[in-house]
Formats: C-alpha cells, structure tokens, sequence
C-alpha cells in the first residue's frame, strides 16, 4: 500500500513537471554511503559505497527518463586520492571501478572524466579511458565522472593549461586576453553548459570544493536522505523545488 502511495505521489509531481521547467544539466554529490553502512548491523564501508552505486545506476535511470541531458557524479575527491590511503579508498576505487564499467556496457549514456586523470590508479585510469573511448559516439545522455577531482584542483589546471597555450605571449598580453571565457574553456567541462541544478544528499549543507567555478549561477538542493537511499520521490521533489524557483544569474 505504502509503494502504490508513493508511486500516485510520484505521478503527480512529475505531471507538474514541464520540459520547460526541467534542468538540462544536474550535478549530484553523493554523500552518506559510509553513514548508511554504519547504521546496518554488519555492513562494511564497502557495502556502503556498493549501494551507491547500485543507487547511481538507478539514479541515471531516472534521469534519462525525465529528459536530462547532463548529469555530473561527484564519485572521489583529489583530497580523498591524496590524503586517505586506507583500506576503504581502495575498496571505494575498486566500486568505482566496476561502476565505470557496468556503465559502459550499458549501451545507453555518454561517458567522460571529470578530474586528475595523472591522480588516478592505473587500474581505474585505463577502465575509465576504455569507457570514454567505447561510449564516445553514444547518442543519449551524457554522463559526467568526477573522480579525482576538486574544484581549486581544476582551477589551478585551467591556468596551467592557459599558461601553456599561451607560453610564446608576455605576462602583458596574456593579462588582456585573461577573461572568464577563457578559464571557463580550459576546465574539465570545456565546451558543457554549467549546472543548472546541484544536489547533495545526506543533509550537508556545503559543497565540498565541487564544481565551484561552474556552480556560480547554480540552484542547490540539498536531501537528508542518505544517498542509498535516496529514492525517486525525492529526485522529483528537487525538480520541482527548482521548477519553482526564479533564477537571477547573480542579478
């Protein structure tokens, strides 16, 4: 009974949903797999992050099916690869691993990394490029892996990356051609339209250094339900939250 309230419920949040109203590009932190783990008697950290992951597929899945272009995963931060080699980072890179390529093999979304590719684990560097290169001219959904990423990381690459294109030119003349534009062109999201809505699970309320020069005019959103969670009640509930509201673009 419980099930089919919420499925009524569902249906009626998403009839309110027009195309119009409907973000193109939704960004997720998913946060709260350890907390959900902690809270079942015998369950690791691993079973954790196993169930976000089984949540993120479920997750895409929804998104394709509302329309959404673009989704970015905030999977494994740059302070996460560095600072907390343990265990549990192996096992979380190990998910991660096979999330990428379940994914893959799915035949249905465009795959691409969001992050230090030189950070990452040889292992999961090589399933990640496999994944781009097999997914690269998928026509659905693109999909957005953030892992090894951080938001003053990808800044301080964006102006190396400019620093490098423009190593002929003086400090003079690289300052008059210096303009957001072309920070923004020198990101990981090169070429990507910025979130339109961000998302972060588990009741934080702080981003986390996550897509902090794209976020600028984003809407946020933030859940207490843990990410496993996290069911598609409270996906539609974000939507129409933003739906409703007015965006000023910094205005």
């Amino acid at each position: 009974m419980r099930n089919l309230i919420y499925r009524i419920y569902e249906r009626r949040i998403a009839s309110g949903l027009g195309p119009g109203s409907r973000p193109k590009h939704v960004a997720v932190i998913l946060d709260g797999n350890r907390r959900w783990a902690a809270l079942k008697d015998g369950h690791s950290a691993k079973d954790g992050h196993t169930a976000g992951a089984l949540k993120t597929r479920e997750f895409l899945g929804w998104c394709d099916e509302l329309g959404i272009e673009l989704v970015t995963l905030y999977l494994l931060s740059t302070d996460n690869v560095a600072n907390r080699k343990s265990q549990e980072l192996d096992d979380l890179i190990e998910v991660i691993d096979d999330l990428v390529q379940t994914l893959s093999e799915s035949g249905r979304w465009k795959l691409q990394l969001v992050g230090d590719r030189a950070l990452l684990p040889e292992k999961l560097a090589k399933t990640i490029a496999s994944a781009e290169d097999h997914t690269s001219t998928w026509p659905g959904m693109h999909v957005n892996l953030a892992v090894a990423y951080g938001g003053r990381h990808e800044i301080t690459d964006a102006v190396k990356s400019i620093l490098a294109a423009h190593k002929d030119q003086s400090i003079d003349e690289l300052a008059e051609l210096l303009t957001p534009e072309l920070i923004t062109k020198h990101l990981y999201t090169s070429g990507q339209p910025d979130p339109d809505l961000v998302i972060r699970t588990s009741g934080e309320q702080r981003m986390s250094g996550f897509l902090l020069w794209q976020s600028a005019n984003s809407e946020f959103y933030f859940e207490e339900a843990l990410w496993p969670d996290f069911r598609r009640v409270d996906f539609l509930r974000a939507l129409r939250a933003f739906a409703k509201r007015h965006r000023r673009f910094g205005a």
